[in-house]
């Protein structure tokens, strides 16, 4: 099934905030006039757009990009793909997956040379990944954290 997409603007907000706190659980997450503030400095920041899929007149799956200006390869940028996130009671629909599918045509559109993700080791999102095409047999994906990292969340 096909599902439409869009790009996120400032006024889906309220709706891009439960997806985020669904995404870290216990981990703060902006919100009112700073969580807004910061939501539009993410969305008028150059390369980065918040993809989000809608169902049942719901925002219930997103992905943010980033596409990072380059010297390598020609100079072609590379992409960057976080905060990947579909609401618990709309998982299985594919949304999550027409979300991702989006984030990558636009980043293909741009040229980019590769698409970059992490995902949990804990969080069993990697097989979703996979399914889409993405390996993890060529780079080893490192944080280095000043934050705590999120913990899986107990359903």
């Amino acid at each position: 099934m096909t599902h439409a997409t869009r790009l996120a603007t400032v006024d889906d907000f309220a709706a891009l905030h439960a997806l985020y706190k669904d995404l870290v659980g216990t981990i703060e997450v902006p919100d009112g006039a700073e969580g807004q503030q910061r939501l539009a400095e993410i969305l008028d920041h150059p390369g980065t757009s918040i993809i989000v899929a809608e169902a049942e007149d719901t925002v219930c799956a997103m992905a943010t990009l980033h596409i990072l200006p380059n010297m390598t390869f020609a100079g072609r940028p590379y992409a960057l793909i976080e905060n990947v996130v579909t609401l618990q009671a709309f998982q299985g629909r594919g949304l999550g997956q027409a979300v991702m599918t989006r984030a990558a045509q636009m980043a293909w559109d741009r040229d980019v040379y590769k698409i970059m993700l992490l995902t949990g080791r804990d969080l069993g999102a990697r097989g979703f990944y996979e399914r889409l095409g993405y390996v993890a047999d060529e780079k080893w994906g490192m944080t280095l954290r000043r934050a705590p990292k999120r913990q899986p969340q107990v359903v």
